[in-house]
């Protein structure tokens, strides 16, 4: 799939700045772009078209995107931009925390946001060649990895990866057992522009240990190198 061809759903109350956001996704060759302005009428467009992306606003007059991204993780992995006012750092963390691919604040700059949305798409869809191939399933201590399904099963319970979580896993994975730097692993998930993203990447992997280790706070298989980056342990 082509990345114009991806499917685009816009979350924002605002009308002035939802057709701002569609204008602009539109001069950048995206043409497959639905709009809402609400919780119910976002949930209606996700049953109906099935967007590749959503960019959600936080602040929604029957909700908020917090509370909505928590019900498209339910039932769906598709990538989701935040693009709002809040810039402060605990909303940050609360929309990644929550599974979200990447935070743009308010006032953005058109380039900017087109351009984060690109590596998103380009990365998710990039990725999902990897499950085309079959790879095999992954044990790392009693979590089973399906990178075929985009799945973490442990003690029972079943755990959907985000995109970022998926990119991240992989990479550690593929060097088992070897330090992977934090430069390498920011880079691998957004691309050359991954500077500024330490703090998003702890956020990722503090989600990860909670689907993979029996005491997150205490991880065993998934170790941070202090000064260097992570590594995957058997």
């Amino acid at each position: 799939m082509e990345i114009k061809d991806c499917k685009i759903l816009i979350v924002e109350d605002e009308k002035e700045i939802l057709y701002l956001i569609e204008s602009i996704l539109r001069k950048d060759g995206f043409t497959r772009i639905f709009l809402a302005n609400s919780v119910e009428q976002a949930l209606h467009e996700l049953r109906g078209n099935q967007p590749d992306c959503c960019i959600l606003d936080v602040m929604l007059p029957d909700g908020d995107g917090f509370s909505l991204l928590s019900q498209i993780r339910m039932t769906s992995k598709i990538p989701v931009l935040f693009l709002s006012a809040r810039g402060e750092e605990e909303d940050r963390i609360l929309g990644l925390g929550l599974g979200a691919d990447d935070y743009i604040v308010k006032p953005f700059v058109p380039k900017e946001l087109t351009l984060r949305l690109r590596a998103v798409l380009t990365r998710v869809y990039d990725h999902m060649e990897y499950k085309e191939q079959q790879k095999p399933i992954v044990f790392i201590g009693n979590a089973q990895i399906d990178f075929n399904q985009g799945t973490i099963k442990r003690g029972g319970e079943e755990f959907s990866m985000t995109a970022k979580e998926y990119a991240l896993l992989y990479k550690l994975c593929e060097n088992k057992n070897r330090i992977v730097t934090y430069d390498s692993l920011c880079q691998f998930v957004w691309g050359d522009g991954y500077y500024g993203y330490e703090n998003t990447l702890m956020v990722h992997i503090r989600k990860l240990r909670e689907k993979l280790e029996e005491d997150p706070s205490h991880p065993v298989h998934l170790k941070t190198v202090r000064g260097l980056g992570y590594q995957i342990k058997q």
